[in-house]
């Protein structure tokens, strides 16, 4: 078994394990802990030695003797050795089929934590991703990441969270952070915020893949179906969305027939579902304008109009300056750019989008299609100042380079 096939199977099982060591040995943080160690374990072990029979029972079994060691440690001076020894794990065949990994979810997005811690826990205990992995992901150093792991496990121990799904007045509100929280690293890995490459594949794809099982346990949720539906056709483009040098190729100039047909099917079938049997929601907008475009063989077949109508929907239901900007592109599309460029300048005036580069963006994209070569060069200059994005500053920069000729 490569390597990859290794990592691939142990963030499958990591959630399933972290629930079974937790249901038998309790205390969430050292479980958690002890996990991460029986996932390196076998991260090094099995390509070398094979996969054995049950991994899963394999990985419940070592977690537990560490967590048990780490019980020995803290305890050896106040426990007997029988004690200790009437916690020997049981054999694999007694291992519990349940996979509680919604309940893990709904824990790792707890709400006593800030939104990037979060992220963190999210990934590293319902994704099986190391510290070291969501570190260079996110470009932090190492010991900045372990450490806002290590405060979130504390935070969410000091607000008593229990490991149990919350009661029926608790759980949309849970499921919302949820969902914000695979939205949020679906996101930075379609379009890193920063660093050399625009894609960050693991990310992405892991977003997607918990996205799945959360699908698998709420199939009647039309948010969740949304969002997944949401993810597969905006990653379907990623194809076409580099060149072969590694640049930005935008929307409209992307190659469509690179892009993931099975992937578009899938995600078109699953939004056109959910808001047939559904209330609708922003995910579930989101995901019918994605499946707009991703319908449209050609840029300029694209049914504008229908965006339009999509974003004014979704601008009422949850506003927002990236709605609005969004919204502002689809109005240049429908009744051209001058009315767009009046719409953004009372937009300009949220304090959100102060200094933003993609209000600069935007500007410089309505200005271009405007006749305005010269000062849609200098938005489009401000906008590269203001990414920290390697591709898109290199593509701010070749626009206005070009309009500057």
């Amino acid at each position: 078994m490569t390597p990859a096939d290794v990592g691939r199977l142990v963030r499958e099982l990591a959630p399933q394990v972290l629930v079974a060591v937790v249901r038998r040995h309790g205390g969430f943080d050292t479980c958690e802990d002890a996990v991460q160690e029986a996932l390196l374990a076998a991260a090094v072990q099995w390509p070398a030695q094979g996969l054995p029979a049950d991994p899963k029972a394999w990985l419940i079994t070592t977690a537990s003797r560490r967590r048990i060691e780490m019980w020995r440690s803290e305890t050896a001076r106040q426990r007997r050795e029988e004690t200790v020894s009437a916690l020997t794990p049981p054999p694999p065949d007694a291992v519990p089929a349940v996979d509680d990994s919604l309940t893990l979810l709904l824990l790792c997005c707890h709400p006593a934590l800030t939104p990037e811690s979060q992220v963190a826990l999210t990934l590293r205990a319902v994704g099986g991703l190391t510290t070291a992995e969501i570190a260079r992901a996110f470009l932090v150093p190492e010991a900045t990441l372990a450490q806002r792991i290590s405060r979130a496990k504390a935070r969410i121990t000091a607000a008593g969270a229990q490991f149990r799904m919350p009661g029926p007045v608790e759980l949309p509100e849970r499921i919302a952070a949820v969902l914000h929280v695979l939205y949020l690293i679906f996101n930075e890995g379609y379009t890193a915020g920063s660093g050399a490459d625009l894609n960050r594949v693991e990310l992405s794809a892991e977003a997607v893949r918990l996205t799945r099982q959360l699908h698998a346990e709420l199939p009647a949720d039309g948010e969740v179906g949304g969002l997944l539906a949401l993810m597969l056709l905006t990653d379907a483009r990623r194809p076409a969305r580099t060149a072969a040098d590694g640049s930005l190729v935008p929307l409209a100039e992307q190659d469509r027939s690179a892009w993931d047909a099975a992937a578009i099917a899938e995600g078109t079938a699953l939004i056109s579902e959910c808001l047939a049997t559904a209330p609708i929601g922003p995910y579930q907008l989101q995901a019918a304008i994605a499946a707009v475009h991703d319908e449209a063989a050609r840029a300029e077949d694209t049914d504008w109009p229908q965006i339009l109508a999509l974003y004014n929907h979704l601008q009422v239901l949850t506003p927002g300056p990236m709605v609005t900007l969004n919204r502002v592109v689809a109005v240049s599309e429908v009744h051209g750019p001058r009315a767009a460029l009046e719409q953004l300048t009372a937009a300009a005036a949220d304090p959100a989008l102060t200094g933003h580069h993609r209000l600069h963006a935007v500007r410089a994209h309505l200005l271009e299609a405007a006749g305005d070569a010269d000062a849609a060069a200098v938005e489009y200059r401000w906008a590269a100042r203001g990414t920290l994005s390697a591709p898109e500053q290199r593509y701010l920069e070749a626009r206005a380079a070009r309009l500057a000729h």
